[in-house]
């Protein structure tokens, strides 16, 4: 397994966290990581 370091502006955090959280992972390595693979997908 691979581990980067992923930055990401405060703005696009903030919609993140209110639509996301909860969502599609409760962690926030678990929504990057679906984020990453619903790209991919």
């Amino acid at each position: 397994m691979k581990r980067i370091l992923v930055s990401i502006p405060d703005g696009a955090w903030e919609i993140i966290e209110k639509e996301l959280k909860g969502k599609i992972g409760e962690r926030d390595s678990e929504i990057i990581r679906n984020i990453v693979f619903g790209l991919l997908v």
